[in-house]
């Protein structure tokens, strides 16, 4: 025991604390090494008091036995919950090759309480001209369609449907099919992070850098080159930091700093998130699922055309990526729908083959109650489509279906009388793009409003 309390306080005595928070970014670069330097210390530190810890528990009492799976780079810790990906091509996003379409078409259901999102006002952009699930690539390989300074491999999550890149620990990762960035564009992709992270500065960067500038040699801190970069470090670290935290840093010409933050982030562990950017041409928002994190009214500079990299910088554990959605354009319901006297979206999504409306779709259904609120006379059809994927009267019931779950919605979530809107479903009978490419097929999975 004398052995054991010397061996607590020489720990105790050269325990070093490390710094969370950054201050001031010229000096960002030297401080993130120390910082990785410090942690790791840290780590050592933690790891040998939690032996003496439990060898004096021993002493006492016998060890309880663990109730957690151990993890593993291609499982999740424990049961999460299942991904809106793969399933049918009737949903958002497309299968993956290797599982086979279902034409099961679910019973209705009733529509989720959507009110509790009131506050969450993305909307995504009216044509989708990027869709990535890796449904092309093969597990184990780095995605044909990407490039990188490191490496990295397509996975499967247990219990999680679809493909994910997983990125190497440190590296630059970006989609060679995306290229400039339009002033009006919406991006959204899934992120998993497994429940091992525990540190403040390790996660997922998404950079919207000067497009000269995007290339393997960038520097992932601090470059030169103008960009807008916001961080997310999900960190299983318990309430203090409301399970992770974001930082933003814009930069300017000249290695100007024009704004830098950090501030804490709400996540959801063992299950996938979404993550939702709106650029509307200076303006920057980010959303985690439902919750808005950046709202930055000048974030890109004008005259500036930025492209699109993602990094990484990890000390353990992994996080992984999907469902890489980029579209373009700014809907204007209230200007289609009464002025036209027709609106259609691809925005409201639903629980794969099923009619069970998704919760990010709570933005796009609040702007056209609003609408519909603020021109009390009009009455409209709700129409649903499906691309080809899928026996065609499977589809056109689902589509059906789904346009109802739209009705109900608006009535009880939205407060819109059930008897100002019909409904109405054609499947797969008359779509709008192709249906031979993944966003083809996202831009004929819609929801379309027609003035009556």
């Amino acid at each position: 025991m004398n052995k054991i309390l010397l061996l607590l306080f020489g720990l105790f005595a050269c325990q070093v604390p490390l710094q969370g928070q950054i201050l001031n970014p010229k000096d960002t670069a030297k401080r993130k090494a120390t910082d990785r330097t410090n942690s790791s210390i840290d780590r050592g530190i933690d790891r040998g008091l939690d032996k003496v810890e439990e060898g004096i528990s021993n002493l006492f009492k016998k060890k309880e036995k663990s109730i957690e799976p151990a993890t593993t780079p291609n499982s999740t810790s424990t049961s999460p919950k299942k991904s809106s990906s793969g399933g049918s091509g009737w949903d958002e996003p497309v299968s993956t090759p290797s599982v086979a379409p279902s034409n099961e078409v679910s019973q209705p259901t009733a529509p989720n309480r959507l009110s509790a999102s009131s506050k969450f006002d993305f909307i995504p952009g009216e044509k989708v001209i990027a869709l990535e699930d890796f449904s092309q690539d093969e597990v184990g390989d780095f995605p044909a369609k990407w490039n990188t300074n490191a490496s990295g491999e397509i996975i499967q999550l247990s219990g999680i449907s679809g493909k994910f890149l997983k990125p190497a620990s440190e590296g630059i990762f970006f989609p060679e099919f995306i290229e400039k960035l339009p002033d009006l564009f919406t991006l959204e992709f899934d992120m998993f992070a497994s429940d091992d992270l525990s540190e403040m500065m390790t996660g997922l960067g998404v950079k919207f850098v000067e497009i000269s500038e995007r290339n393997l040699r960038h520097d992932i801190l601090f470059s030169k080159a103008m960009q807008a970069n916001l961080d997310i470090h999900p960190t299983n670290s318990g309430d203090e930091w409301k399970r992770g935290t974001s930082y933003v840093f814009i930069s300017g010409a000249s290695e100007e700093v024009l704004m830098e933050n950090q501030i804490a982030i709400p996540w959801r562990f063992n299950e996938v998130n979404r993550i939702s950017i709106w650029r509307q041409k200076n303006r920057l928002r980010m959303y985690i699922n439902e919750t808005k994190i950046w709202d930055l009214p000048r974030a890109f500079q004008p005259n500036s055309v930025y492209g699109l990299m993602f990094t990484t910088r990890l000390f353990h554990g992994f996080v992984a990526i999907s469902n890489v959605r980029l579209a373009v354009g700014a809907p204007d319901t209230r200007s289609k729908l009464i002025t036209e006297g027709k609106f259609s979206t691809n925005g409201i999504l639903f629980d794969v083959n099923s009619d069970r409306i998704r919760p990010e779709s709570a933005g796009v259904l609040q702007d056209i109650s609003q609408v519909l609120k603020d021109n009390p006379t009009v009455k409209v059809k709700i129409i649903g489509h499906t691309d080809s994927d899928g026996a065609d009267l499977a589809n056109l019931t689902l589509s059906q279906k789904r346009a109802a779950s739209v009705k109900k919605a608006l009535s009880a979530d939205y407060s819109i009388p059930a008897d100002r809107m019909e409904t109405d479903g054609k499947g797969e009978s008359q779509p709008i793009d192709s249906n031979a490419t993944p966003q083809g097929k996202a831009n004929n999975r819609r929801v379309e409003f027609i003035k009556l």
